[in-house]
């Protein structure tokens, strides 16, 4: 899968420990709109999915992470690889560890069948809403997060996705 970018925030030299948590995240456009997490009590938009579980495909981890967070049920045979972005940093949680992410992005489509979601408690005080947006709208939203905030990462990372996919629309249109 292709390198689309690293995200290094070479802050942390005093790691004794090291924590590795991939996850595989579904990118599902549908008129012109993307689907998204809004997380209303944070104010960001994140792509459906999550954690790749020990012993889970990636792509079946899309699967799962899509229909647990959206309810959208996705098409295995349309799973496309997009690409990819690396992360590493400091832990937010321990002075000592160091976290390293690969997020891997897909399109895909999904059936017609909509299921409950089914939200983490983190998730749910995060008063996560699956949404079908335009993904400037997301892409400005996201873009409003201080570096200050715990979950810039996480909302400039999608960034960096939003960006890639409006410059290949606005390709594509033009």
């Amino acid at each position: 899968m292709k390198l689309l970018h690293t995200m290094d925030s070479d802050d942390y030299g005093n790691c004794t420990r090291l924590t590795v948590r991939h996850s595989a995240r579904a990118i599902i456009i549908s008129g012109g709109r993307i689907a998204m997490i809004h997380s209303l009590e944070n104010n960001y938009y994140k792509f459906p999915g999550g954690g790749i579980e020990a012993g889970e495909s990636r792509e079946n981890a899309l699967i799962r992470e899509t229909l647990e967070e959206t309810g959208l049920h996705v098409i295995p045979e349309t799973i496309e690889e997009f690409g990819y972005i690396h992360r590493i940093r400091k832990s937010q949680k321990y002075e000592d560890e160091c976290f390293i992410q690969n997020n891997y992005y897909y399109f895909c489509g999904v059936n017609d069948e909509i299921s409950e979601t089914e939200y983490s408690e983190r998730e749910l005080s995060e008063k996560f809403v699956p949404v079908f947006v335009d993904p400037r709208t997301a892409f400005e939203e996201n873009a409003k997060v201080p570096e200050s905030d715990p979950v810039y990462g996480m909302a400039h990372r999608e960034n960096l996705v939003l960006k890639l996919l409006i410059e290949k629309q606005d390709a594509n249109e033009g």
